[in-house]
């Protein structure tokens, strides 16, 4: 007889509190920007001119910028990339410019973005610093030749070039609007080769340098030796190349070197947990008057699971606007929720089941935590519920959430469903998702739902 009550019970409540709603949000087609991916701006910020023709400037900015007159026609970027001299940084022995990186990080700021470093020791154009040149540090090629070359083994430049490391660390890593930093040790821009590159060993040791100076932030490995390559991927650099577009007939470093390198060094899984970011080589402009094709190019990029793009703030030839239109839409993440289901009506006291099919239609996950939540929404009431979720490991193709959570204390009535990911420091929402219902706050709007008195109410 107990058990015919219970049955009776439990029907009863569930024509009380009605059924499970069944929700298959609108999918959209819009190019999505959102954090830690997409084409980046170079050397400048959001809203700052182009580059003209197909040139570009290696030097950072040193002071703030000045917008242009008329907004750009460039994508709306996240992520602002910067990269300085040794020589610019440190003009003399201690006394380093910190204001530099503090004013881009500003400006990042306040145009809306993270800012991704590098911090270079010299190229053909920007010599070492001088007085590290007269220090009796030891040079690897001849006097009287054009550049001089650092002998990359010298004990000098382990502990020079490793206290600018470390104080940059010591004041920002961690930093909320850094967005990533480039592990720079040896040759010109700092990217991993030289005609007189160290043994290992010692390319290990500057490497080093970076972790310790930046266990928060995360660092990006230059894709060059494959050992050195290989090393700081397995401690959880990601990695990035900086020619992605080479078609050269002979020779070219989309075809007779990417992709074996990629093998060759074992970093094919590397996007599964650390960041994949590429740059142009030379600028899309240059892609297009050499017969170039760019739908190879990009896809890919999209093959190797490219997160973020610099093509050197240059602007994108007209006729390729579609394909770089579809690009962004599936390079990084792209997170669409496809199906949820819960309660149609539900008691403040209680529990209520929720299940979500999410599906990730970019090819790389999010790095950095987010928080799922629903929102219970009416005119006067906003109560938000956080999801044990951890969207991190949503990766390409699809992810079920199903969770019993508590129904929070709530004024009974009609309410909307809504969710978003949150931002883990400021809990506000912080990722357009791939469906309509976009609301003024970021949050989605899913349904309605009705809260009942809960069993306790007087």
């Amino acid at each position: 007889m107990g058990y015919r009550l219970a049955i009776a019970a439990l029907a009863f409540a569930i024509s009380a509190l009605g059924q499970t709603v069944v929700i298959h949000p609108k999918i959209i087609a819009d190019v999505l920007t959102n954090p830690g991916m997409g084409i980046q701006t170079f050397q400048r910020f959001n809203g700052d001119s182009l580059n003209a023709g197909e040139r570009w400037s290696e030097e950072g900015p040193t002071g703030p910028l000045s917008a242009a007159a008329t907004p750009p026609d460039f994508p709306p970027s996240t992520i602002s990339y910067c990269r300085w001299f040794w020589e610019t940084l440190e003009p003399e022995k201690g006394k380093v410019r910190w204001d530099i990186i503090d004013n881009a990080l500003d400006q990042a700021r306040r145009h809306g973005q993270t800012l991704a470093i590098r911090l270079m020791p010299y190229d053909q154009k920007h010599p070492l610093p001088e007085w590290y040149r007269h220090s009796g540090a030891k040079r690897s090629n001849r006097e009287g030749d054009a550049i001089w070359e650092q002998d990359f083994s010298d004990p000098l430049y382990l502990k020079n070039w490793g206290d600018l490391v470390r104080a940059a660390g010591a004041r920002y890593d961690g930093n909320p609007i850094l967005d990533t930093v480039d592990i720079s040790s040896v040759g010109y821009w700092g990217e991993g080769w030289s005609d007189y590159m160290p043994a290992f060993q010692v390319q290990k040791k500057l490497i080093d340098i970076w972790f310790a100076a930046f266990p928060t932030t995360q660092l990006l490995m230059n894709f060059d030796e494959p050992d050195a390559l290989r090393y700081g991927t397995l401690h959880g650099a990601g990695w990035r190349f900086d020619c992605l577009g080479d078609l050269r007939s002979k020779w070219s470093e989309m075809l007779d070197f990417y992709p074996q390198q990629i093998v060759r060094a074992g970093i094919g899984d590397v996007w599964r947990h650390s960041p994949v970011s590429m740059e142009t080589c030379g600028v899309p402009a240059h892609w297009k008057s050499q017969g170039w094709d760019v739908n190879y190019i990009l896809n890919e990029a999209l093959r190797w699971h490219i997160s973020s793009l610099n093509v050197k703030s240059s602007a994108i030839p007209p006729a390729w606007k579609s394909s770089f239109d579809e690009f962004q839409k599936h390079m990084g993440y792209r997170f669409e929720l496809r199906r949820i289901e819960y309660p149609s009506a539900v008691r403040s006291d209680s529990s209520m089941h929720v299940g979500m099919w999410w599906v990730n239609s970019g090819v790389a996950p999010v790095y950095r935590p987010y928080i799922l939540a629903l929102d219970l929404h009416s005119s006067s009431t906003d109560k938000v519920v956080e999801i044990p979720a951890d969207p991190r490991k949503w990766l390409p193709g699809d992810s079920l959430v199903e969770e019993n959570i508590a129904v929070p204390e709530v004024p009974p009535g009609e309410y909307r469903l809504r969710v978003a990911l949150l931002d883990s420091r400021t809990h506000q929402s912080a990722i357009k998702l791939g469906i309509a219902g976009r609301t003024g706050d970021g949050w989605y709007d899913l349904g309605p739902i009705a809260i009942r008195e809960g069993s306790s109410a007087k």
